[in-house]
This record gives structure tokens, C-alpha cells and sequence, in this order.
């Protein structure tokens, strides 16, 4: 296994990756639970299982190392003495049962009782079931206005699943050679980030890592919104899911990050706030050194802002930029232009379609050579023709998700470029 951390760009040779294979949580996704769980419909398990291990094989065919999620946080939990239980008393305080002093200690005696590690931390993404914490309808039916956002007696669920984890890209973000573990908006996606935590606090390989952003700080911050434009440059979207204050935070921390740290500019972009655009990775992301996909729609709204160090230690001055995105773009990538290719060209339906169907979230495994849905013919019509090498995915049921490739994957190495 590679354990060294080291992104510092979007389109990089990619050598590591961190994935969730999709699990049992789907199961627990019912027309009930869809909108408190941020689904708009219900994948079928065992495509999207499909979808995403041919993913997996296509990045390793591409000679990525694939790492998984579950497995880390087993192997950082195993590496503490106490980790089990410390693991389980985290989840079961933040598991949306205050007050119901029983209900935690049945769900503590679930998690315990699985028979190795990462069997407890799949069934702490799967979630419980009221049946089996024994707990009877009649007693949940008692319970229900006790019972908040992770769970409810409709549904018959105990703990809320944690459905959305499958895009690992979200809960924390490998910077350089640090890592910011995000703040995620919804409750329902927070409980994402302990495993996250739990990585870069017990396991051996990431535990010295370099902390950018804290999951225990107020303000909402998600990795679909932090891109890495070179060495010297992030890009963050101000979003319907990332607060501006959060950048403020994460910007002053990567710009006086000394030794650990070489980003000196940080651009803030504002878009929309809707759950279409939900994220700044699903209306633009990078393709080569110089070309960008992005969403049509975003153009006439984007607001940017500049981010640099001030003249007192831990100052940071902003300033709006005038300039167009394009303009932006160029002069962070020290290029005299760049190329922006619309998600679905001119074609106004097409774009629409194919946005919500992530055809701006892309995933470089090298510079021109990118992941994308399969599904999302007309706008990878217009990349085949621009001249990109293009590694389609089966995304029938993964993409139910509301998640592209980039969504999907969490970079723990990169070439530099």
C-alpha cells in the first residue's frame, strides 16, 4: 500500500484512491427516507454494485491502487487499543438518539456484537433497523416524537444509513499533503465524517497528517466544492453546501500552513444555490492542463474572489475579481488561455439533462484521459470529437445518486504535473 499523501492537482497521474463500494445502506433507502436522506430515488444494489466494481477494475486497469473506505477505517480502529468502543461511543452520540438512554445502549450492543471490525463499520454505514435492536413496532410507534432526523417510525428505522458515502469525495479532501475534514451540511451526512476522523487520528499510516479543516468547526464545508488547480491554487465553491465562512477558515489555514502548505491564492466561486448545482464539481471540473467542462448555466452567474495572504501573520485579504472565469482560470495556471467545453454544448435540453446526470463531474487519471459517465452521450460526443480519451462508466443505478466519477473518488496521490 502507498501511504503518502500528495495531491496537488486535478489532472495529475493519478496512483491512489479511496472508494466505497456501495453497500447494504441502499437497502435501508425507502420512499419514506428518500428525502431526509438527499436520494431521488431508490438504485437497484446490485447494478450499482456492478457499476461501481467495473470503476474499480477500470482504475486499477489504469494502474490506480484502489483503497476502500470501510476497510481504512477498520485497519485505523484495529490500530488502537480502545478503538472499538471509542468508534461505537462516537457513532451512538451522534446516531440521533439523545435522551433515549436505551435505545443508544441497544445500538452500542448491535455494533459491538459484529464479528470483526470491518463488519461493525459496514453495519454503522448500513444503519439498524428496529427489528433488529428488538425494539417492537408498538414501542417505536411510542417513540416517534422522540425519535429526530436519523430515524423514524414509518420507516421502522432505528438509526438513520449512511447512503450518500459512496461519493468519498465529500467528507474530507486530501490537500497537498494534508487533509480538511469537512463539516457536511445535512445531518444525515455527517455521521460520513467520523470514519474520515478516525482514519487520520488511529491509523498508522495517516495519523500525522497535516489538519487543514475540522469537522467539529460551525461552518458547512464539502469536498465536491474544493478543486486543486496546481500547486499554488485552489479553487472552492460557495454553494448551496459550503459556506463562505468555511472558505474564509480553510483559506487562512492553507495559506499559512508554513512548510506544509504551497497554496498562496485561494478563489472563492460563488454559484448558484440549488440542489442541481448542489456542489462546484458538478458544473466544472478539469479535463487537461488546459480545458475545463462546465455548465453552461453557471456562466452568466459566477461570481470569483480572490484569496491571498495579508501583511500581518494570518491575514487574508480578498478582493473580487472582475475578470471572466476564463481569465481567472488562465492566470492561476500561469496559461495565456484555457478552454471551456459546455456539459451538453448548444444544446439548452441537453445541458440541463445532462448536468443533473453529473456530465460536468469528471475524474483525470492523466492529463486528456478522464472518467465519465456513459450515460451522458452528448456531451462526451463533444469530448470524443475535442480529442480526450475517454473511460465511460456504466451509470445506470450509480448516478441515482446524484454523483459523477469525480464524486465517486477521493485522490490520496497524484504525479505532480
Amino acid at each position: 500500500m502507498l501511504h503518502e499523501l500528495s495531491v496537488h492537482s486535478e489532472i495529475g497521474t493519478l496512483r491512489t484512491v479511496m472508494l466505497h463500494r456501495p453497500g447494504e445502506e441502499l437497502l435501508n433507502l425507502s420512499p419514506d427516507s428518500l428525502g431526509r436522506l438527499l436520494f431521488d430515488d431508490i438504485p437497484y444494489l446490485a447494478e450499482a454494485q456492478r457499476e461501481h466494481d467495473a470503476f474499480a477494475q477500470m482504475l486499477r486497469d489504469e494502474g490506480v491502487e484502489v483503497l476502500y473506505l470501510d476497510k481504512l477505517t477498520a485497519e485505523a480502529i484495529d490500530a488502537c487499543p480502545e478503538g472499538r468502543e471509542l468508534f461505537v461511543d462516537r457513532y451512538v452520540d451522534e446516531c440521533g438518539l439523545d435522551g433515549c438512554d436505551a435505545l443508544q445502549d441497544l445500538v452500542r450492543e448491535v455494533l459491538l456484537s459484529q464479528p470483526t471490525t470491518e463488519d461493525l463499520v459496514r453495519k454503522a454505514i448500513t444503519g439498524i433497523r428496529a427489528d433488529e435492536a428488538g425494539v417492537s413496532p408498538s414501542r417505536m410507534r411510542s417513540l416517534a416524537d422522540r425519535l429526530n432526523a436519523n430515524g423514524s417510525e414509518e420507516d421502522g428505522l432505528l438509526v438513520d444509513p449512511i447512503p450518500n458515502i459512496y461519493f468519498t469525495r465529500d467528507s474530507f479532501t486530501v490537500l497537498g499533503s494534508g487533509v480538511s475534514i469537512n463539516r457536511m451540511l445535512s445531518v444525515t451526512r455527517r455521521r460520513e465524517t467520523l470514519l474520515g476522523e478516525t482514519v487520520f487520528t488511529y491509523h498508522p499510516a495517516y495519523k500525522e497528517t497535516q489538519r487543514w479543516y475540522s469537522r467539529d468547526l460551525p461552518y458547512h464545508i464539502e469536498g465536491g466544492d474544493i478543486l486543486i488547480l496546481g500547486n499554488h491554487t485552489l479553487a472552492v465553491g460557495i454553494s448551496e453546501r459550503t459556506q463562505s465562512a468555511a472558505v474564509d477558515v480553510l483559506a487562512k489555514t492553507v495559506l499559512w500552513g508554513g512548510e506544509q502548505s504551497d497554496i498562496d491564492r485561494v478563489f472563492a466561486l460563488l454559484i448558484p444555490r440549488k440542489r442541481a448545482f448542489m456542489h462546484l464539481d458538478t458544473v466544472f471540473t478539469q479535463l487537461d492542463v488546459d480545458t475545463f467542462t462546465m455548465h453552461p448555466a453557471i456562466l452568466g452567474t459566477l461570481r470569483v474572489f480572490e484569496l491571498t495572504r495579508g501583511a500581518q501573520t494570518g491575514e487574508v485579504v480578498i478582493r473580487q475579481r472582475e475578470d471572466t472565469i476564463a481569465e481567472v482560470l488562465a492566470q492561476a495556471l500561469g496559461l495565456d488561455g484555457v478552454r471551456l467545453i459546455k456539459c451538453g454544448g448548444d444544446d439548452a435540453i441537453a445541458a440541463t439533462r445532462e448536468q443533473w446526470n453529473d456530465g460536468s463531474n469528471t475524474l483525470a487519471v492523466s492529463p486528456g484521459r478522464v472518467f465519465v459517465y456513459q450515460r451522458n452521450q452528448v456531451t462526451n460526443d463533444i469530448l470524443y470529437k475535442e480529442g480526450f480519451e475517454l473511460l465511460e462508466i456504466p451509470s445506470g443505478e450509480l448516478s441515482r445518486g446524484r454523483g459523477g466519477p469525480h464524486c465517486m473518488s477521493m485522490p490520496f496521490a497524484r504525479d505532480a504535473v
